[in-house]
């Protein structure tokens, strides 16, 4: 990884982002990570962590969420860069109401869904504005890299609420869903510009203690209580970020590592069958450009 230039998104404290970012500066990358909010203040931590070994990391502001906001991350980036971008991994995510209580969707500040906004449409609107960078780095080394990290609980998602949403709201198949998109994604990617030398990858990262659960949680002070005092009980049955991170880092930097495949454990798994269907995977890639393109 020396000498490469690395993108993690969501990158907090405790997080499987934090420690991709400081595993992959380690052995030389040059990452950049992103929050959406205090950057400075998380670049200095990862750099307290990453102590003197390999390469400084730099934070950069980001909220997947915003659709100004990813503009302004991908003009930053490639004023700072230019196209210079070897490998993106699409980690940041949200995974809201985890006791299903909201019988209506969550939805963003522009009216959308919002799992499906930011797990799926602001990552896309990510990776498609620096689909330039990508391509020009894997023309000139022949390895670029864009890894998304999704979910076993794709599975959840079916390709009919891809088009339409479902009946009767649940927030655990919103979050399916957005997954069960990114796994098309990573398909459709690989299948247009893998033949440039840009490899796709989606994966599982296991089940880890992070502090996504606590967003989730948010507005339930009792359960917030209970898992707090469980805590310890709960580290020991789950991974560590830093073993969650380990198929992100395979992904990014294992050599003559072949795309176009879901992860789970460094090695390739079986994806819901759902994920196979090219025709579904081209009319959801053509959707998502016209809402990038801003059209309906």
């Amino acid at each position: 990884m020396a000498g490469r230039h690395v993108i993690v998104t969501g990158a907090a404290a405790g997080s499987i982002g934090f420690e991709t970012a400081c595993i992959l500066a380690g052995r030389g990358a040059h990452v950049t990570v992103t929050t959406r909010s205090a950057p400075q203040a998380l670049a200095d931590r990862l750099n307290a962590a990453l102590g003197s070994d390999g390469v400084p990391v730099e934070a950069m502001p980001l909220d997947l969420a915003q659709r100004a906001s990813v503009d302004a991350f991908v003009a930053d980036y490639s004023g700072r860069h230019g196209d210079r971008l070897d490998v993106l991994i699409n980690n940041a995510g949200i995974h809201l109401d985890l006791l299903s209580q909201h019988k209506t969707p969550q939805r963003s500040a522009d009216g959308i869904e919002i799992h499906w906004r930011t797990n799926y449409l602001g990552t896309m609107q990510l990776t498609l504005g620096l689909l330039p960078a990508l391509r020009a780095s894997a023309r000139q080394s022949g390895d670029a890299r864009i890894v998304n990290v999704v979910s076993q609980l794709h599975r959840k998602g079916g390709n009919a609420g891809l088009f339409a949403p479902p009946a009767q709201h649940d927030s655990w198949v919103s979050y399916g869903l957005s997954k069960l998109a990114l796994v098309h994604a990573t398909f459709e990617l690989q299948r247009r510009f893998g033949n440039e030398g840009l490899q796709a990858y989606c994966l599982h990262p296991g089940a880890v203690y992070t502090h996504i659960a606590d967003k989730g949680l948010q507005g339930n002070p009792v359960i917030e209580r209970l898992r707090k005092s469980l805590a310890p009980i709960e580290r020991y049955f789950l991974l560590t970020p830093t073993e969650g991170a380990q198929t992100s880092i395979h992904c990014a930097s294992a050599t003559q590592l072949r795309g176009g495949r879901y992860f789970r454990n460094c090695a390739p798994a079986a994806a819901r069958k759902d994920a196979d269907d090219i025709d579904v995977a081209a009319r959801l890639w053509a959707q998502t450009e016209r809402w990038i393109a801003g059209a309906n």
